[in-house]
């Protein structure tokens, strides 16, 4: 194993190509832009900190996406044990959601609301599965079977199904 860390510009630019799994899981695991930037911030420093254990005949996403998925959890886990709190961005941004009137957005949002409320396992699998991302990559991400994989994210499709046809 090659160590990840050894070269901070290199590093850097494998964050900077791979951004978009950071905002993505941010965006799922958390509710406000200040929770987003900790869990961000708390997301790399996990990746340069095991950036050791990272194998250089792996794809770095795959890995980057187990990292991150884990921090996240344990961040979610860490803030759901915390009182509530809803800032005023937060407020700002649900009325503007509400306004709008497209019953497309409305189903999009209520998808949204459902997959939020699920277990964080469970969330992870959507996020991935709506990313495209086949069985066998999101087991691998996860450290899960494909079988596995593909009952729970079958299970929680007819789970969705009902909860957005009530």
């Amino acid at each position: 194993m090659v160590q990840l860390t050894a070269d901070k510009e290199a590093f850097f630019r494998l964050i900077e190509d791979n951004k978009a799994i950071i905002f993505k899981i941010c965006h799922t695991y958390c509710s406000d832009k200040t929770q987003h930037q900790d869990l961000a911030q708390e997301i790399i420093y996990h990746i340069w900190k095991s950036g050791h254990a990272f194998d250089p005949d792996k794809k770095f996403s795959t890995w980057m996406y187990r990292v991150a998925l884990n921090v996240a959890i344990s961040f979610y886990r860490k803030k759901s044990r915390e009182p509530d709190t809803v800032s005023l961005s937060a407020q700002e941004e649900a009325l503007m959601i509400a306004e709008v009137p497209d019953n497309r957005s409305d189903q999009l949002i209520l998808l949204q609301q459902l997959i939020n409320e699920l277990r964080e396992l469970d969330r992870a699998l959507m996020l991935l599965y709506l990313e495209s991302k086949t069985y066998r990559e999101i087991a691998e991400i996860l450290g899960i079977t494909e079988t596995n994989v593909a009952s729970k994210i079958n299970r929680i499709k007819e789970k969705l199904k009902q909860k957005m046809s009530l």
